[in-house]
């Protein structure tokens, strides 16, 4: 019998601030939970707290806007100063029309704005913007060695954001980075259920676990950042959230 999966925000996580221990914060609320830890059990944390732990906050009025920027500014219609930020932490400009500038990051996430933006960033200071973190995928196998060495476990680490897509309204979460599981499942030649071989079939697994934590995480003010799920299964190995990018040649958008 196939085990129930089930999706269970941690409660205990408190407001993460620059310089906090988030692998020791996250052990605690998973205690505070009773997690007794089994194979396949993925923890998937907000991209938020994990760069505000890494200190990932940028002070605008700290940023001098090159003339690209402002010139990026005045066609978006955004701030020249978080243009400037954007443009930083991108290494190529895909599309910029009034509010948004798509991008493709130091990592090759395909965002909107770089993922820079203000939302649940505290303080009054309309100036504070916070980045993504500079390596996601490192920062998930960091928390997982923490998180494992404390417990014992073998745990899997999604580190998530909240993304638009191509053809689609609204956004869905988007896995950044991944330790601990295959961020890409390739079905090719696998049989389906009338024994024909799949040709085309490739999952993003990490990218539905985000997706799926999503749910009980929320987008707003529910301060749920970090979720855990449990009763998946996987074979094959561990794949950073890298792999999921579409290579360059193969991508008919740019």
């Amino acid at each position: 019998m196939t085990e129930p999966i089930t999706i269970s925000a941690l409660e205990d996580v408190p407001l993460v601030k620059p310089g906090d221990d988030l692998a020791a914060l996250l052990i605690d609320a998973l205690v505070a939970f009773g997690w007794m830890p089994r194979p396949h059990d993925v923890l998937v944390i907000a991209q938020k707290i994990v760069s505000k732990a890494e200190g990932r906050l940028l002070d605008l009025s700290t940023v001098r806007p090159s003339e690209r920027a402002v010139a990026l500014a005045v066609e978006t219609g955004k701030d020249p100063r978080q243009v400037e930020a954007v443009l930083s932490e991108s290494h190529e400009v895909l599309r910029a029309k009034t509010g948004v500038i798509v991008v493709a990051n130091h990592q090759g996430h395909v965002m909107a704005n770089a993922g820079i933006d203000r939302s649940n960033v505290e303080g009054s200071d309309n100036d504070l913007v916070l980045l993504l973190p500079k390596d996601p995928d490192a920062s998930a196998t960091r928390l997982k060695s923490a998180i494992d060495a404390h417990f014992g476990s073998d745990i899997g680490i999604v580190i998530s954001d909240s993304v638009g897509r191509a053809w689609r309204i609204g956004t869905v979460g988007l896995a950044l980075g991944a330790a601990g599981l295959p961020s890409l499942v390739d079905s090719r030649g696998d049989p389906d259920l009338f024994d024909r071989p799949l040709e085309v079939t490739m999952t993003g697994f990490a990218d539905s676990i985000a997706s799926a934590a999503g749910l009980a995480m929320g987008e707003g003010a529910e301060g749920r950042p970090a979720v855990l799920i449990t009763g998946l299964s996987w074979t094959g190995q561990s794949t950073p959230a890298t792999a999921l990018i579409r290579p360059v040649a193969e991508d008919m958008f740019r």
